[in-house]
């Protein structure tokens, strides 16, 4: 006689007629419990859907505010330097600009580079703030304001930093070196000492060496931003977290991490092709050969929207999908270890 599986009296599928353990409780945008990549990724997908107002505000603020920036660095170097452009760009022909007409330029060039990438790292450590802080509330399924997120952001955006800046060192290191020995082989190719080829050679294979543990870094230290804002500890201290979360999990951090990243990117790509598209159509129907400058004009003016607006676009979504991930990762990393799904469901109401 077979026993069909299903619940007592008429089966054995629940084992000596006790009932099926209950599902974890799920008060916000995950199950309370380990999570597998395919929840964690949901969670993403359902925490941007219903926080998206928050997400992207925050994110369309902090990068328009570094273009802002930005534009107001370029604007004073060149009431700056801008006496010396036609001595260096309008020259006769045959004529070369003089050392002390360039080095006015190079510098003021340098100085907006630097205050365009501290303003692009302030906005995007504002951004990675503002993810842990939208995630603390989607799981426990409690709403919020802009306001309130952008403030919890704003205030946790040092220690952030901190951490993004300390964990992007580890990656600069090989990456200068590949930088160096492009610029020793290009000096090389132009001399005729076979034996400049040598250091570049050396600088390569230290940069090959050193890409290993440069990634094993960065993933050992992603979870630092998520731990920085919902425990609230430092920089340091929020790496130490990461790396004892991290521990004995190595590999499935960074198949999750490397996966949001690859997604978030491809998805730009495709918003930037698709308003590209969008923007080519006044091209093709403006007369360049014609005498109106005006629609000339305005066909170019709204191409660099288009593009400036796809820019914008695809930046938010890279730079709001991967730090969600990774703070769902770490509050997944602490229902494992430290059993953090009571805590969280206290706090949420359901026990």
């Amino acid at each position: 006689m077979t026993i069909p599986p299903g619940p007592p009296p008429y089966g054995y599928g629940y084992g000596y007629g006790y009932p099926p353990p209950p599902p974890p409780p799920k008060p916000g945008v995950i199950p309370l419990a380990p999570l597998g990549f395919s929840a964690i990724l949901t969670g993403a997908f359902a925490t941007i859907g219903r926080y998206w107002k928050q997400l992207l505000g925050v994110a369309s603020v902090a990068y328009l505010g570094a273009l802002v920036v930005v534009g107001a660095a370029i604007g004073i170097a060149y009431a700056a330097v801008g006496d010396t452009l036609p001595a260096v760009f309008d020259l006769p022909e045959g004529q070369e600009p003089h050392g002390d007409d360039l080095r006015p330029l190079i510098v003021a060039f340098a100085c907006v580079w630097l205050v365009g990438m501290i303003a692009m790292l302030c906005a995007s450590a504002l951004v990675a703030a503002a993810c842990p802080a939208v995630v603390q509330e989607a799981v426990l399924g409690r709403p919020t304001t802009f306001g309130a997120i952008w403030r919890r952001s704003w205030s946790r955006m040092p220690a952030v930093f901190g951490t993004v800046f300390l964990t992007s060192l580890a990656l600069m290191v090989p990456f200068a070196l590949f930088a160096a020995a492009f610029i020793g082989l290009f000096v090389a190719l132009l001399g005729t000492d076979d034996r400049t080829y040598a250091l570049p050679l050396v600088m390569i294979l230290g940069a090959l060496l050193l890409i290993p543990l440069a990634l094993w870094i960065w993933v050992k230290f992603s979870l630092a931003p998520a731990a920085a804002v919902m425990e609230g500890q430092g920089a340091v201290d929020s790496m130490r977290r990461s790396s004892r979360l991290v521990r004995g999990d190595w590999w499935r951090v960074f198949g999750c991490v490397l996966a949001a990243g690859i997604m978030a990117s491809v998805v730009g790509m495709l918003i930037q092709q698709v308003l590209s598209m969008l923007a080519s159509t006044p091209l093709a129907a403006t007369d360049f050969s014609g005498e109106d400058s005006t629609a000339v004009v305005a066909s170019l003016a709204l191409v660099l929207t288009f593009l400036v607006l796809g820019q914008l676009i695809s930046q938010a979504i890279i730079s709001v999908f991967p730090p969600l991930v990774t703070a769902l990762l770490y509050v997944d990393q602490r229902i494992r270890k430290e059993n953090l799904a009571p805590d969280l469901a206290r706090a949420a109401g359901t026990l």
